[in-house]
């Protein structure tokens, strides 16, 4: 579920996020509890290298799906955030 190689020209509407974040979420058992979605999505909203308001920009993941996995972390270069 990455998009790495998106070019500035791939738009996608925050509803079409949502719908694939929420259908690829199905599929998940390891998930952190809302609090801490919440307090990583606050994180990751603030940091400089978000892309599209959607996408990491080192891992490719849409943070709404990586916040919410338990067995995920930050993968911002040498200081993760959360």
């Amino acid at each position: 579920m990455t998009c790495k190689g998106c070019l500035n020209t791939v738009i996608v509407s925050s509803e079409e996020v949502e719908q694939l974040v929420n259908e690829q979420l199905q599929l998940e058992t390891d998930l952190v509890d809302d609090d801490v979605y919440e307090k990583r999505l606050e994180i990751c909203k603030s940091c400089p290298s978000l892309a599209y308001d959607t996408t990491c920009s080192h891992c490719g993941c849409f943070v709404q799906y990586r916040a919410k996995l338990a067995y995920k972390h930050c993968p911002y270069p040498g200081d993760a955030r959360w």
